[in-house]
């Protein structure tokens, strides 16, 4: 389909955004469930919307045809090591807080794209990213009591380190996906990596697992399906706009987590946090218009270029 509805595609992100902040939600509201045990409900769960997305729209058979059935796999384990580091940061952190840790993520894709693909990162984006960075140091530094800073807990310490955690896992799934998508449909990975997770997540069960209330099984169900319709927003929001136009949005998930953790946790974000979140969503912002700016450049490169012989 013609990316020609940017509106659209706009909308299809923020409803991304909701649909991922409202499944973080509902896992940080059933404290007490094992990470492994809350990565399995959110893929097995999630399985279903998408299989059903897949059928409507004719991709269901071609999107489980694949040939590096090896590099869903490892995207699986990233994506298991991811989720369980993020999920458990939310059992542990203010909600605002595990989100803005979590912008962390493209800032690191800029240094492993860099580093294991060669891209070529120039001094404005290294300066993004460094800034970025410094952020997310504000944001975690009241948290790292385990260095003998400020007066947190160890549970808070234990949550912020996992949040960062999971930003490292989830730049290394963008940089897996960056290769898988060279050859395989995004019908694919995604149908791919909900059952990859499904599975991998089983492996816990020896680590604990615990008998889930009805209440608590029907909150992690619906953070399984709300998860697998923002997986399903999130690739329509890039059929049917660039990337440069909705990737921003993403950042209108600090508002969204701010409201909802104070309406439903009680959760008010600390001054250095703001502060932070606002550094690190701006150089992501920069990080963004820069890749924008590339992008136009290339392709005027390649119109004025002339063709092969």
């Amino acid at each position: 389909m013609p990316r020609s509805n940017p509106m659209l595609g706009i909308g299809f992100k923020i409803a991304s955004v909701l649909a991922f902040l409202i499944m973080s939600s509902l896992i940080k509201a059933v404290p007490g469930i094992p990470p492994g045990q809350l990565v399995f409900f959110r893929s097995a769960f999630a399985i279903l919307p998408i299989v059903v997305f897949l059928a409507y729209s004719g991709e269901l058979r071609s999107g489980f045809r694949t040939t590096r059935p090896l590099g869903h796999l490892w995207r699986g384990l990233i994506g298991v090591c991811g989720m369980s580091s993020a999920f458990f940061a939310l059992t542990r952190l203010p909600l605002p807080e595990a989100i803005s840790i979590g912008y962390g993520t493209p800032l690191l894709v800029v240094v492993f794209g860099a580093v294991f693909l060669k891209e070529n990162v120039r001094l404005y984006r290294w300066l993004a990213v460094a800034i970025g960075l410094l952020g997310i140091g504000i944001i975690m530094w009241p948290r790292l009591s385990v260095f003998g800073v400020g007066g947190a807990s160890s549970e808070l310490t234990i949550g912020a380190i996992a949040a960062l955690l999971s930003c490292v896992f989830g730049a290394f799934a963008m940089i897996q996906i960056r290769n898988l998508v060279r050859t395989e449909r995004s019908a694919t990975i995604v149908i791919y990596f909900s059952i990859a997770c499904t599975i991998m997540a089983l492996f816990s069960i020896p680590f604990g697992w615990v008998t889930p209330t009805p209440f608590q099984f029907a909150m992690l169900a619906g953070a399984g399906i709300i998860g697998g319709l923002g997986q399903i927003s999130l690739t329509e929001s890039y059929r049917h706009a660039e990337v440069s136009m909705v990737a921003p949005f993403d950042y209108s998930s600090l508002i969204f987590s701010i409201i909802i953790g104070y309406l439903f946790f009680a959760d008010v974000p600390t001054p250095q946090m703001l502060i932070g979140a606002v550094i690190v969503v701006g150089a992501g912002l920069f990080i963004i218009f820069r890749e924008h700016q590339l992008g136009v450049v290339r392709r005027k490169a390649a119109e004025v270029s002339p063709p092969a012989n």
